[in-house]
């Protein structure tokens, strides 16, 4: 598996090659234990592993429970995190911090925060988004969302 990560690596664009490494490191460095690293649609992915929530994700039966991903796209890196999307009081927490460190506009959608310029990109921010949820509260947190 490692063969294939460093693979997806290397075929990254020069122009955003380094800062997703970084990004990479970051979010590895920073997620709580648990969460497994796969690649999913050209994105490298962190899930939560059948082997603890057998249940896997409602959308797609029998795969791992989403949670983080990054990916290289034509015109920008970005960065999707379910807890941002389902969690309010942590998308206003992302936000506001945003706000405060990066000098320009957050480009984001529900789940996905978008970079244009690898310029801005606020790594130690990203590292503190990544601790804020652990495997089981993004479980119960998915739960609850799921019996809405």
């Amino acid at each position: 598996m490692l063969k294939l990560f460093d693979e997806f690596i290397a075929q990254i664009d020069e122009k955003w090659h380094d800062a997703f490494v970084k990004l990479m490191i970051t979010i590895e460095e920073n997620l709580p234990q648990g969460f497994e690293k796969s690649l999913d649609r050209n994105m490298m992915a962190y899930s939560v592993p059948l082997a603890t929530y057998p249940n896997g994700y409602h959308c797609t039966p029998n795969t791992p429970l989403p949670f983080l991903a990054i990916a290289p796209q034509k015109r920008h890196i970005a960065l999707y995190h379910m807890g941002i999307y389902s969690d309010p009081q942590l998308l206003t927490w992302f936000q506001e911090k945003y706000a405060k460190v990066v000098p320009t506009k957050l480009n984001m959608g529900k789940s996905c925060i978008r970079w244009t310029s690898t310029k801005h990109i606020p790594y130690e921010l990203i590292g503190q988004l990544c601790q804020k949820i652990t495997l089981e509260q993004w479980i119960t947190l998915y739960e609850k969302e799921l019996a809405r």
